[in-house]
């Protein structure tokens, strides 16, 4: 009976047992996570602050599909992994043996080197512990701060919104997100937010978190502004968990480095999710991304190579459907550069492939809050950017991902005042009769 043993029981994790028990009815896999409430949607959390989901909706899997899966799941952590012995060490002391091992230990929220960020009614939003803690705190505040950028941040102000909390939001720089989105995007979204009652300071850095007897009752600003709050959330960005792989000899950079197979420095040991550092070929270099749907897609390849399949992971191009300020938007390939001031490094959410844009003409369109940007490449679109009106998100998807050929278009796009969603619209319409046909 062959063995395997997984560190991690997100997205990557789970994905890679369903993959190994598809090749492989009879073997033994073993699934080792710290959090207690195990697979989980971290997604979900935004929407479980809203109160729009409840609890028990996180769950993907329910106890039959456990039971399907044949899991042995262990609560723990791993500390080490000896590749030579094919042995992982647990924090408790226990050794566990693999034939194949996955590291799907994802990433965990970066920390702030501020003064007082111990204090009680400090937090972060990184996991169901996390989310939970910060409901109990918003039962009682009356104001908080929000410091970062990204979407976890916007996660937690509409969490504090819908739960009619006054919130302050800082931002380092002059806009929201700035990397991502473009000047006009990011208006929208701080335009809808002050909308709301959030008040938005930019070029606004904290210095210290002030507290009364081991609790939050205000923050003060690099400017020497106070602010009296009794909850602050911090969300600066996440790192990739790299530690058990460099305590055990991996080669990692920014995340694990893996091969086109997913496996990494050391034979049997492979990594996927948040934690993999993979080759993009959309971009040319290897990248970390932290969106759900790449995470179970790595999970599958990483599996089924486990079982000796020797299939290629080929990453597609990084697509993601969030929520912005309550608008929907959906960000794919290439649509930024640079970096935020308001994050380090990656955010939850967020792929580095988006911030690697060549040189490119933006064609782009609003309609009041809906908001059209596309990133015109010589013969083909590199990314784009749909807020509000989701009608053209699947067919940009397509043609970006299946890089066609838009030369026949690209002139007219690029004229002033063109209109682009029709342009887009007929010209996807044209390649659906054509494949049709064909």
């Amino acid at each position: 009976m062959q063995n395997y043993v997984i560190i991690g029981t997100g997205a990557a994790g789970i994905a890679a047992a369903e993959a190994i028990r598809c090749q492989n009815p009879g073997a033994q896999i073993l699934l080792v996570g710290e959090e207690p409430q195990g697979y989980y949607s971290r997604p979900g959390l935004a929407f479980y602050l809203t109160g729009e989901l409840d609890e028990r909706q996180l769950y993907p899997f329910n106890e039959q599909d456990f039971r399907r899966l044949d899991l042995q799941l262990l609560q723990g952590r791993a500390t080490r992994i000896h590749p030579h012995l094919h042995k992982v060490e647990l924090h408790t002391g226990t050794t566990l043996s693999y034939e194949r091992l996955l590291i799907a230990t994802g990433a965990t929220a970066v920390r702030m080197q501020v003064s007082g960020r111990d204090a009680e009614g400090v937090v972060k939003l990184d996991s169901m512990d996390d989310a939970n803690r910060l409901l109990k705190i918003m039962r009682k505040a009356h104001s908080a701060v929000v410091v970062g950028g990204g979407i976890t941040a916007l996660e937690i102000v509409e969490g504090l919104v819908a739960k009619g909390v006054k919130t302050h939001y800082f931002l380092r720089g002059d806009r929201y997100w700035s990397n991502v989105l473009d000047e006009t995007e990011s208006r929208i979204v701080e335009q809808r937010l002050r909308e709301e009652g959030v008040e938005i300071h930019h070029h606004t850095e904290l210095e210290e978190i002030l507290e009364k007897r081991g609790h939050v009752v205000g923050v003060r600003a690099k400017d020497g502004s106070l602010f009296k709050c009794d909850l602050v959330a911090i969300a600066i960005g996440i790192r990739p968990r790299k530690g058990l792989a460099e305590a055990s000899g991996l080669e990692t950079d920014r995340g694990i480095l893996v091969n086109e197979f997913l496996q990494t420095s050391a034979p049997d040991i492979y990594a996927a999710g948040d934690v993999a550092q993979v080759f993009d070929p959309f971009s040319g270099r290897s990248v970390l991304d932290s969106l759900w749907g790449p995470a179970r897609d790595q999970g599958t390849t990483a599996g089924l190579n486990m079982c000796g399949l020797n299939k290629p992971y080929y990453k597609l191009v990084p697509f993601n459907v969030t929520r912005l300020a309550n608008l929907t938007t959906t960000i794919i390939g290439l649509v930024g550069r640079g970096s935020d001031r308001d994050l380090v490094g990656i955010a939850r959410g967020d792929s580095e492939t988006w911030r690697q844009l060549p040189d490119a003409i933006a064609a782009q369109a609003d309609f009041d809050v809906n908001r059209l940007r596309v990133l015109v490449g010589e013969r083909t679109f590199i990314g784009a950017i749909v807020i509000g009106d989701q009608t053209l998100s699947s067919p940009l998807h397509q043609i970006i991902a299946r890089r066609m050929d838009i030369t026949p278009i690209r002139e007219e796009l690029l004229k002033p005042d063109a209109p682009i969603a029709d342009i887009i619209a007929d010209f996807w319409a044209e390649c659906r009769r054509a494949e049709l046909a064909s």
